[in-house]
């Protein structure tokens, strides 16, 4: 059930970004700055709001992975399938993750080089 919620806070960030790209694109095609063409914001730290929920998941299943993995190793659990699950779980929302942050760094850098 939390890799679901994992995957939901990632596709909530990329939605987030997909629509900061139309309005961007929005702009950029009709020359508005400001005024009744600028686009309306969304709430007040919402795209930080979700990157940073979604950067406190991974970092929870990354620590619950760990503290199975150990408990496994003492000898508390003998379930290594869910060892193993959990380990997966928090492989994979960090590399969603991982994916999330190379493509605002290359989206920053494309704004960074773009000529005023």
């Amino acid at each position: 059930m939390t890799g679901i919620s994992a995957t939901d806070s990632v596709m909530a960030i990329r939605n987030a970004i997909l629509q900061k790209n139309a309005a961007l694109r929005d702009i950029g095609s009709t020359g508005a700055v400001g005024g009744a063409g600028a686009p309306q914001g969304t709430a007040p730290g919402g795209f930080t709001e979700a990157l940073n929920s979604a950067l406190q998941e991974v970092n929870g299943l990354q620590g619950k992975a760990g503290e199975a993995a150990a408990a496994f190793e003492r000898g508390e659990t003998t379930d290594i399938a869910a060892v193993m699950l959990a380990k997966q779980q928090a492989s994979v929302s960090f590399e969603a993750t991982l994916q999330v942050r190379n493509k605002l760094l290359s989206a920053y850098k494309d704004i960074m080089s773009m000529p005023v």
